[in-house]
């Protein structure tokens, strides 16, 4: 009896503490939650989505490359979502990278499978004077920073959740709605889902922006979805393998557990009847 009330406390304990935890969460912005996706990566058993992610590159090449950039990914890394070697190469020949050659002259040269993605400015200081004094985030890390799992899977919000959010909750006007003395200043933008600060980024996206090689119509949404499955990947590109290597893991220690359990009985079933042991036989 008793122990049965310590694993209520506990399970109550528990559920208790994810609810502080989303609510918490809530708190921190005042605008509407995202809706949720179908992602093929989310669960334990979740794998990539490759063609979302190659179609949701071309999105970043075509439409964000000129202001976001994406710092920790290198060229050879898109090997891993289903390019060739040869289609990586093409690609990083369409960057330069300044270098100094042997007499210390500032020289350029083409993109190499081994380097990674350049930032489009210099600094963040010209980042800034381009973009109203707002500093576009880098693509390699932003959808982790807005990830939210809550204790209970379908109350979960996940990163991509929040970037299609953004690409499709641009207003034309500031709402009725709107936080108590909210304005907007020159160049600036009201997204229905980020109302607590506006925002420099112009809406991105427009139906038929880009069209894709696969055929699949480029709607806002759509673009949004890729987009977001492709910063999801950038952010995390061995999550697939990662999930892999930990159901490998949970299989054999739930054999291993049985094998230990077995021979447990085995081991010690003479000394629970009182038998003497021997020992070679053990």
């Amino acid at each position: 009896m008793m122990k049965n009330i310590k694993i209520k406390g506990l399970l109550a304990a528990v559920v208790a503490v994810s609810a502080i935890i989303s609510s918490a969460h809530a708190a921190t912005s005042t605008g509407p939650k995202p809706p949720r996706n179908e992602y093929t990566s989310a669960g334990i058993f979740g794998k990539w989505d490759y063609a979302s992610i190659q179609r949701g590159f071309q999105v970043y090449v075509e439409v964000c490359s000129a202001c976001h950039s994406l710092e920790l990914v290198a060229f050879r890394s898109l090997e891993d979502i289903g390019y060739s070697e040869d289609e990586v190469k093409a690609i990083a020949l369409e960057y330069e990278f300044a270098e100094l050659d042997e007499f210390g002259d500032e020289t350029f040269r083409t993109g190499l499978p081994s380097d990674y993605f350049p930032a489009p400015f210099e600094n963040d200081i010209q980042a800034r004077a381009s973009n109203n004094g707002s500093l576009p985030p880098d693509f390699s890390t932003m959808v982790k920073a807005r990830e939210h799992l809550s204790f209970f899977p379908w109350a979960s919000t996940y990163g991509e959740d929040y970037i299609v959010a953004l690409m499709e909750g641009y207003e034309d006007e500031v709402p009725a709605d709107a936080p108590e003395g909210f304005e907007l200043g020159d160049g600036m933008y009201f997204n229905y889902y980020f109302p607590d600060y506006a925002t420099a980024m112009a809406p991105p996206l427009f139906d038929d922006m880009v069209v894709y090689e696969d055929g699949t119509p480029a709607t806002i949404h759509q673009m949004a979805y890729d987009i977001a499955n492709f910063m999801a990947w950038a952010s995390d590109p061995t999550m697939q393998e990662r999930k892999e290597l930990g159901l490998r893991v949970m299989l054999f220690m739930f054999v291993f557990v049985i094998l230990l359990y077995f021979t447990n009985k085995r081991v010690w079933s003479k000394v629970k009847k009182g038998d003497d042991i021997d020992p070679s036989k053990l």
